[in-house]
């Protein structure tokens, strides 16, 4: 039967319910158990009258009696029988899968062990007038299942799972830092000025103020702004935004969670990131081990660590460090990595890192000390020119955030967004704006600071053996 058909059958059972005065869309439906709470607790159910709910998953009539599955936070069977229902049992012919129905009836194992609803009565609670997909169980079609979340939330009942576990790692962070006296905060998400990372943002236009502002790009400088004012750690989950590709490690709107700690450095914060992790994977996988795309990852403390530019050595057996950008460039060519025309010095070495180094970082790795060109919030290295004080930690080959000493001194904060305003000038429309409002507060002095942004997607893709960025966003952007 074709769909339009499917649909317009269903139409029909809908008048045929009203008809018989079923009112198919009630406010209101009062529940007295779960089904889950049912099926875990079997014995203490027996024989015992409940109200439940749940959407039709499957219709076995055997003449007289009927068996259905019903999927509340799990699903459960139940047992309708013409001789208890009378003339209402012959009403459940006008159900169809994907209907949700009120059950009130008495709890019972059948032969076979399994947990099933004697029903003494029912209640159409909702008609589906559109069918679900084919044997519900077996929606494949990946576009389909982004485009419409909600059905592949109830065609594929493992997905809910998924999002279940990332609710649990935000929940376990925060836990984590309230824990460590860190204090959560909300900064603006519409900006009169982007910043705190080099991405193109999404513009927009307020009417009233006559004046355009940004969706945020980060939520560092104004996490930074209240360290000034007397925060010693604060933390913020938030959504952010950047104008960019999509793909399967990267969504337009995203959540990230940011950090902060006065008198701290980016030493401090490995250490803070090690423990988070631990304790993450201790609280969501029992242990310090799980399976990510076929390979088995520790995160038992210390990880690797290695430095941004002895990284590029291994690899390369070139050493490049404080190398001009023909040396870069003429380097890079030889390791057959394509440059495009008009490519700045920073985004080269970010570039050949990503394709040497970041792919084979499987195990839980800190790669430290980046270049200052592609670090313009973060403290210069004492003792090492063209070197900063920042790092990232990487997963599987996943970046999975940033960490910095946050650059505290005013004249070279302004020093180097005038830099990044050179490079705007070159046509790198992703580089820093120059943000006078954040130096003034600068120039009020803030302390030696640590601070980190966690791409809150990534670790739960981590977490749940997700390939795609898409698989633990519940409604990602598409082409």
């Amino acid at each position: 039967m074709s769909l339009e058909k499917q649909i317009e059958d269903r139409k029909r059972k809908l008048k045929e319910l009203k008809v018989k005065g079923i009112e198919p869309y009630p406010h209101k439906y009062e529940l007295t158990a779960r089904a889950s709470e049912i099926k875990q607790g079997s014995e203490d159910f027996q024989n015992k009258q409940v109200r439940i709910a749940g959407r039709v998953l499957s219709v076995r009539k055997h003449g007289k009696t009927t068996f259905s599955n019903i999927l509340d936070d799990v699903d459960i069977q139940i047992y309708l029988r013409k001789d208890t229902l009378g003339d209402k049992y012959d009403i459940f012919e006008l159900f169809d899968i994907g209907d949700f129905v009120g059950v009130v009836g008495k709890v019972f194992k059948t032969r076979t062990g399994e947990i099933t609803v004697l029903v003494e009565d029912f209640t159409l609670l909702s008609k589906s007038l559109r069918p679900l997909p084919e044997k519900w169980h077996g929606l494949k079609d990946i576009e389909a299942r982004y485009r419409q979340r909600y059905i592949d939330l109830i065609a594929n009942p493992v997905v809910k799972e998924t999002f279940f576990t990332r609710n649990n790692v935000i929940r376990i962070m925060r836990d984590f830092l309230n824990e460590h006296g860190f204090v959560e905060v909300e900064t603006p998400i519409l900006q009169p000025l982007y910043g705190g990372a080099t991405a193109r943002p999404f513009t927009t236009y307020h009417n009233v103020l006559n004046k355009e502002l940004y969706l945020r790009i980060a939520d560092e400088l104004y996490l930074k702004r209240l360290i000034i004012g007397g925060f010693n750690k604060v933390y913020e989950f938030g959504k952010d935004f950047r104008n960019e590709g999509v793909d399967r490690f990267h969504n337009p709107e995203f959540t990230q969670l940011e950090a902060y700690q006065s008198y701290a450095d980016y030493f401090d914060i490995m250490e803070l990131l090690e423990e988070m992790f631990e304790h993450l994977s201790l609280e969501i996988k029992g242990g310090l081990s799980l399976e990510y795309q076929g390979n088995e990852i520790n995160f038992k403390r210390p990880w690797k660590r290695i430095k941004f530019f002895d990284a590029l050595l291994q690899k390369t057996e070139c050493n490049f460090k404080n190398k001009s950008f023909d040396e870069i460039k003429s380097k890079a060519e030889e390791l057959n990595i394509v440059v495009d025309e008009g490519i700045t010095k920073g985004k080269l070495y970010d570039i050949i890192f990503s394709k040497l180094v970041q792919q084979d970082c499987i195990q839980p790795t800190i790669v430290y000390d980046y270049p200052v060109e592609i670090s313009p919030l973060a403290k210069r290295k004492e003792k090492e020119p063209g070197v900063a004080e920042r790092f990232e930690p990487i997963i599987c080959g996943l970046e999975l955030g940033n960490a910095f000493s946050e650059l505290n001194d005013p004249i070279e904060q302004r020093r180097r967004f005038e830099e990044q305003g050179r490079l705007r000038d070159l046509g790198d429309e992703e580089a820093h704006l120059l943000d006078e409002d954040f130096l003034t507060a600068l120039e009020y002095g803030m302390p030696p600071t640590g601070g980190f942004g966690l791409g809150i997607d990534r670790i739960a893709m981590i977490f749940t053996n997700s390939p795609s960025i898409r698989d633990v966003i519940l409604f990602p952007q598409l082409r």
